[in-house]
């Protein structure tokens, strides 16, 4: 997993709320017990047509699209069953941060679990950034902020919160399990001093 201190880059905004991870990742790509190449399938319903072409106006089949590495997603976003394969085929696509004023329970631990930072912001800071498509932003999971150009020329920082382990996960680019192949030795003299 690829550690996460700050994220900067232009967004892309999908205003949609209720985006599903269906449609993050439909349920005929879970097949695959490796995520290698999941990230083409990332809303494959959205992008493709049914005979299987790109859509070529859809702003996910854009080139910046590509080159954007937070996206800004609608109220409830990660809503649905819970597939680890929704937050993988969105980092496998290049994103690396999803932003909401809501992000599911599930989809955000997910997220967390595999390298995606999930951010929520308050709705006046998040209706802010549905309008700034394209505008580059910083992510900072140190300070836990939001960094975004305002139009006088500063800067506005707006704050979020996180779990502190997954905070500390993150940063480190551990999952779970390397958390606790490194804590082995800790584990095991606990263990040995009861």
């Amino acid at each position: 997993m690829q550690a996460i201190s700050q994220v900067t880059g232009p967004i892309l905004v999908l205003e949609q709320e209720n985006i599903d991870t269906d449609q993050i990742i439909p349920a005929r790509f879970l097949t695959s017990t490796s995520f290698a190449g999941i990230g083409e399938h990332a809303f494959a319903d959205w992008r493709f047509d049914t005979n299987g072409d790109a859509i070529a106006d859809h702003v996910l089949n854009q080139s910046r699209a590509r080159r954007s590495p937070i996206l800004v997603a609608g109220h409830n976003f990660g809503c649905g069953s819970s597939r680890e394969h929704a937050p993988r085929a969105l980092l496998g696509f290049g994103f690396r941060v999803v932003i909401s004023s809501q992000i599911a329970d599930i989809f955000r631990n997910n997220s967390q679990n595999v390298g995606l930072l999930p951010v929520v912001l308050d709705k006046d800071q998040f209706a802010s950034l549905l309008q700034m498509d394209g505008q580059e932003i910083t992510v900072d999971l140190e300070q836990c902020r939001v960094l975004v150009s305002a139009a006088d020329g500063g800067e506005q920082s707006w704050p979020f919160t996180i779990d502190p382990f997954a905070r500390h996960c993150l940063l480190r680019g551990l999952d779970r399990f390397e958390f606790l192949v490194q804590a082995n030795d800790a584990i095991t003299a606990y263990e040995e001093g009861r």
